[in-house]
């Protein structure tokens, strides 16, 4: 049996872990306007390294892939797919012009401050315009491939091979003289394409400006791989690579070396998110670490 005064001392025991344990509690509550701010900019950082490291939105400016793209979608391009491989033949792909791309033409946007400003949050957290030089195209040749146009049905050759692309709506004309400096003509001479570049085209043939006459491009500078639409919501669908393109898309050219493209380090992303993360629960939650290390030890 306990004696009188381990009683009390239990008593008062419980009575101060009582106490820890309401001053926990009070703790636990925070004032919406101090939890508001903090997880916005907890959704904001977020939403920059996504960004950064794995997933941006791209509207499309031009009407140079027409029908597969039209003015004023959005595609979501996946930034990290070909750090742990190369592009493929038939993929959408999103990637900076060298000096030779001339911009295409693009709606005018508005010069007023607001609209200045919502641009340049829109550019942190990936939902904005691409810039002048950024492009976006389909894959049609990679480093060591012969591509050429035309067979006698009029489709491009990849390697000899012809192509069928249901997807070209409105092409080039047959019959325009082939000129190497416009995009004016279907028909172009065979092109190898040289090493650690790839050929692009766009599927709207007419307007588009693309490698039959500015060159091929690093694959260096790509981007990322545009993989679905995701607005207009009536136009929401995915980028896959054609039928016609797959028994092409795995096959390697010719004499071609593998690519090595130098990969972004994660590490920051990796440390960042997580600690992120926490301290938008702890904001939800208003326990301090403190107030967690309280809560274990009582």
């Amino acid at each position: 049996m306990r004696s009188v005064g381990q009683m009390d001392g239990y008593r008062r025991g419980s009575a101060t872990s009582r106490r820890r344990r309401g001053r926990v509690i009070r703790r636990k509550e925070m004032p919406l306007w101090q939890e508001l701010p903090l997880l916005l900019v907890v959704a904001f950082c977020l939403a920059v390294l996504i960004r950064t490291f794995l997933v941006q939105a791209f509207f499309i400016p031009s009407g140079s892939m027409e029908n597969t793209l039209l003015i004023g979608d959005r595609v979501l391009v996946n930034k990290v797919v070909y750090d742990m491989r190369d592009p493929l033949r038939g993929e959408i792909v999103v990637f900076r012009g060298t000096d030779n791309w001339a911009p295409e033409e693009v709606e005018p946007v508005s010069q007023a401050f607001a609209a200045k400003l919502g641009r340049t949050v829109g550019d942190l957290v990936g939902v904005s315009r691409p810039g002048e030089r950024d492009f976006i195209k389909r894959v049609i040749g990679l480093p060591g491939d012969k591509v050429s146009c035309c067979d006698a049905q009029g489709r491009i050759l990849v390697n000899g091979e012809p192509i069928d692309e249901p997807y070209v709506e409105e092409n080039s004309p047959l019959d325009a003289p082939p000129n190497p400096r416009q995009c004016t003509s279907r028909q172009f001479a065979e092109v190898t394409v040289p090493a650690r570049e790839m050929f692009v085209m766009g599927d709207h043939r007419l307007v588009s400006q693309d490698a039959r006459c500015q060159g091929p491009v690093p694959i260096d500078n790509v981007i990322g791989r545009a993989f679905v639409i995701v607005w207009p919501s009536n136009r929401f669908s995915g980028l896959s690579v054609p039928e016609n393109w797959k028994r092409y898309s795995a096959a390697p050219a010719p004499g071609a070396a593998p690519v090595e493209r130098p990969r972004p380090d994660p590490v920051n992303a990796v440390v960042l998110v997580p600690f992120l993360v926490s301290a938008g629960l702890s904001a939800r939650s208003g326990l301090t670490f403190t107030s967690r290390r309280r809560r274990l030890r009582s």
